[in-house]
């Protein structure tokens, strides 16, 4: 981006392509207003001293903190990162701030490239068409919001022109997708159009970058070791770690699944396999009758599969499940051409309840709030009539399975749970409830697991 500040009101209003990195601003720009850009040697030295305490306020980015390479470049306000995990710094801005005030820069711009927002940035110009210099600014003030809320204190100076949720009335704690869509470019933005940060914030490459081919830049595998490096860090002490990097360091680890895709193909595979709603016919006889005079033999018809859901209705299952377990039953009934009529639903605690066909999933009376057996639950969808051809559970695994592997397919729908730590029957303390069988496609909900 050009140093000419001349234009920043209008580039408040037009959104050009600026970036609000929530870096301190102890004086404006360079510029022609403010006269020539001084051609200062960049202090290395004051700029490592301010990485070090950097290091010393939040020791579980040290492995990231490390692994950038600072570039000099007189074209960047502050301080800037590219996707490739370069840095760059402008020789100014370092003479004129303080050791403290780098340090929290450091952790700022270093925190874009660990929480991928560039990647973030890309997907959601993809899947919303976010477009242009200005959806480019929102990104970057919205990526801000997410580190800055909690990214400052405990040894790390906040910045006085630090970006905050609250300077726009957001609340905090929340990821940059939220944020983008509660606020707009406005009056309350203009002050934010001379701020950059680098395509390592927005995933847009400057002219001032040394792009792909550029030395010094890290390769995939070398940025995906040093997130898990961080994560391991967060996880090993987490009470040092603020709860956004905590939530960064478990999905980390375990990556989120598109589980409703998951669950999805799992039916549609169960559903369309073979046998699965088959059935012969005489209404079209089979071609081979006349190879045997004399006799009509059926053919093989596919008809559309009939689906059974039975729900976990126990009391350790939450309201908020019940009510997603609902919006799946919507999304099954879908999977199989929109046929309600092929669709039944079984509530089941310890007790399986009355089938219901489906009409209307929020129709479906859950009633429970006991115990858990499934196995009745099971029990009672293979007496429906039709019998059913394939039968999908939504529960929190709390239960026992059938001992026997039913006469048609099963897709088991998990709700996320951690593992137990203590009595899980009053009746039975050593007992440790058992993962889905094998015969059974599982899938976790709302977890980053894929299908068994």
């Amino acid at each position: 981006m050009s140093t000419d500040h001349a234009g920043a009101k209008a580039a408040a209003e037009e959104a050009r392509p600026g970036k609000a990195t929530g870096a301190p601003r102890h004086e404006p720009r360079p510029g022609p207003r403010h006269g020539p850009v001084l051609d200062l040697p960049l202090d290395l030295d004051k700029l490592f001293a301010a990485r070090l305490q950097a290091v010393r306020a939040r020791p579980y980015l040290a492995a990231a903190l490390f692994a950038l390479h600072t570039v000099e470049s007189p074209r960047v306000p502050t301080m800037a990162v590219d996707r490739h995990w370069r840095c760059y710094v402008s020789p100014a801005f370092v003479a004129r701030t303080s050791v403290e005030d780098l340090a929290a820069v450091w952790v700022h711009e270093v925190s874009h490239l660990l929480r991928d927002h560039h990647g973030r940035s890309e997907r959601l110009v993809r899947e919303r068409g976010l477009t242009g210099p200005a959806e480019r600014l929102r990104m970057n003030i919205a990526a801000d919001f997410e580190i800055n809320d909690d990214a400052f204190g405990d040894g790390l100076a906040l910045p006085e022109d630090a970006v905050h949720p609250a300077k726009l009335g957001l609340p905090e704690g929340h990821l940059m997708e939220d944020y983008l869509r509660w606020f707009q470019l406005g009056p309350r933005t203009h002050d934010l159009a001379w701020l950059e940060c680098g395509s390592g914030a927005d995933g847009l490459d400057r002219d001032w970058e040394w792009g792909p081919d550029g030395a010094d830049g890290l390769s995939t595998q070398e940025r995906d070791a040093v997130r898990f490096r961080v994560a391991q860090g967060i996880n090993g002490r987490p009470g040092s770690a603020s709860r956004g990097w905590r939530r960064w360091a478990e999905e980390a680890f375990h990556p989120p699944q598109p589980w409703r895709q998951l669950l999805g193909a799992a039916i549609r595979s169960a559903v369309s396999g073979g046998g699965a709603g088959e059935d012969y016919t005489y209404g079209r006889p089979s071609r081979r009758s006349a190879g045997v005079p004399g006799a009509v033999l059926p053919s093989l018809r596919r008809r559309p599969p009939r689906v059974c859901i039975v729900i976990d209705t126990s009391g350790s299952v939450s309201d908020a499940e019940l009510g997603s377990a609902l919006l799946e039953v919507t999304a099954i009934s879908r999977a199989v051409g929109g046929r309600r009529d092929l669709v039944t639903v079984v509530p089941c605690d310890a007790v399986a309840q009355l089938a219901h066909p489906l009409c209307r999933s929020e129709g479906i009376p859950l009633t429970g709030g006991g115990g858990t057996d499934l196995r009745s639950g099971f029990a009672r969808a293979l007496r429906t009539r039709p019998g059913p051809d394939v039968i999908v559970v939504l529960t929190d695994g709390y239960t026992r399975w059938p001992a026997a592997r039913p006469p048609c397919r099963t897709v088991v729908g998990l709700f996320p749970r951690l593992p137990p730590t203590g009595s899980w029957d009053e009746d039975d303390p050593a007992y440790i409830p058992d993962r889905p069988p094998e015969w059974a496609r599982t899938v976790t909900l709302g977890a980053a697991a894929a299908p068994r």
